[in-house]
């Protein structure tokens, strides 16, 4: 079997973003080696179509980044001398570039090389896409990825939705029991990205009074969030689940309600509604939850729009903020009937594109 090297080095929500791809390399008789940053080694080892995983912390897309010294360095190498691989394709978004890995990969003997890439690639990409020629911008990250995939040469086999997917989804009625329930996951990684914890615990209340249990997650750094959240309504799974564990609860919950953050997409990877109250630091149509049903929330004209800020620039974080507890109850009300207001793809483009322009005229 050929050996192919899939890389994508940053979060968990890329990761799982990249899962038809994965299929698509994996449909073609290949062993299929994933190659991920730390924060995304659960749901590489998620992804249906991957033998392996190496984990990498990468100095050119980690944030903050480790010294990119030959020590560091080593591991990766070795791994790669050892493999052997006959292809790489390398994954990014638009703001990363492929050519440091694609670099170590060239140094390392794989002889052919795919990515995606604005800068001249000289020698070091045998397969080039340019953003914004080859392909446009603003579509969801998932197609991005297909789309390198398939310039690659390989494709989704007849059948496959290409849908974000994981392997192996625990039940975990153990931990919520069997009543209906929505879960809550009011943590994000990055602070611009998040809905107000009072915000959440209104909800939590509004959810309880209607008759569902509210199911509140988050990781172990999170249990104080968590607890505020859940008070006395609200079941507090905060530290209680790792990646595949939280699957399985994201799997049995009627919506699940959450910021532009990885569990959006690992909900859309079990099939679950989302109601997103997304922060357009970065554009809903590349981000949004992929192929589910979503009631996207938040500004996406809000002047921090576009701007990838980790800490809110704008005073009061009015893009999030000004969402009340009511309207996200009532999103979750339209996703529970199967009556959601949907958000089409051209509608976060000209969202985009109103954005950009009024930058542009600024």
């Amino acid at each position: 079997m050929r050996r192919v090297l899939v890389a994508r080095l940053d979060s968990a929500g890329d990761v799982l973003l990249s899962g038809p791809a994965v299929r698509a390399v994996a449909a073609a008789d290949t062993r299929v080696s994933y190659l991920c940053g730390p924060q995304g080694q659960a749901a590489a080892r998620s992804l249906p179509g991957v033998d392996e995983v190496f984990t990498f912390n990468s100095p050119w897309i980690t944030a903050p980044a480790p010294a990119a010294t030959d020590e560091h360095l080593q591991p990766l190498r070795d791994f790669l001398a050892e493999r052997q691989f006959d292809e790489a394709l390398i994954l990014t978004s638009f703001h990363q570039s492929p050519l440091p890995l694609a670099l170590l990969l060239r140094l390392a003997g794989v002889p052919r090389i795919t990515g995606a890439s604005v800068d001249y690639p000289g020698s070091l990409l045998d397969v080039r896409l340019r953003p914004g020629e080859d392909f446009a911008e603003d579509q969801p990250e998932a197609l991005r990825a297909l789309g390198i995939a398939e310039a690659a040469g390989y494709r989704l086999p007849a059948g496959d939705d290409g849908a974000l997917a994981v392997r192996d989804i625990p039940d975990t009625r153990h931990l919520t029991g069997t009543k209906p329930y929505v879960v809550i996951h009011p943590g994000a990684a990055v602070p611009a990205r998040t809905w107000p914890a009072l915000h959440h615990a209104a909800l939590v209340e509004l959810l309880d009074a209607a008759g569902w249990l509210p199911v509140v997650t988050g990781g172990p750094s999170e249990r104080q969030l968590t607890a505020t959240v859940a008070g006395t309504a609200g079941l507090d799974l905060g530290g209680a689940t790792d990646f595949h564990t939280l699957g399985g609860v994201l799997a049995g919950a009627e919506v699940v309600v959450t910021g532009n953050t990885g569990p959006a997409h690992l909900a859309a990877a079990v099939g679950t509604p989302v109601a997103s109250l997304f922060s357009p630091v970065v554009p809903a149509i590349r981000w949004a939850p992929y192929k589910v049903a979503v009631e996207l929330l938040g500004d996406q004209q809000a002047p921090c729009a576009l701007s990838r800020a980790r800490e809110c620039p704008v005073p009061g974080h009015p893009c999030l903020t000004q969402v009340t507890p009511e309207e996200v109850f009532a999103a979750v009300q339209r996703l529970v009937s199967g009556v959601a207001s949907f958000t089409t793809r051209r509608q976060l483009r000209r969202s985009n594109e109103v954005v950009e322009n009024e930058r542009k005229r600024s």
